[in-house]
């Protein structure tokens, strides 16, 4: 038997993912900031990189708040 859609923790959940990953962006731009000349080039594309993917997620949790805010 399967479970009946419980959508009331929703915006929850999203709140909890975008402070996490908000969190995992500062601490990844603080290292970028300590640690900028200990680093190759390429690790520091490969941080930068991941930070535009995540504030491209926290814009989608964002989006995907507000739609559960609607219903």
């Amino acid at each position: 038997m399967t479970k009946p859609d419980n959508r009331a923790d929703n915006e929850a959940h999203l709140q909890d993912h975008i402070d996490h990953t908000f969190a995992n962006l500062r601490e990844a731009e603080d290292y970028l900031d300590e640690h900028a000349d200990e680093i190759t080039a390429d690790e520091k594309h490969d941080i930068e990189a991941k930070n535009e993917r995540r504030k491209e997620s926290i814009d989608g949790f964002i989006a995907e708040k507000r739609d559960e805010a609607r219903r």
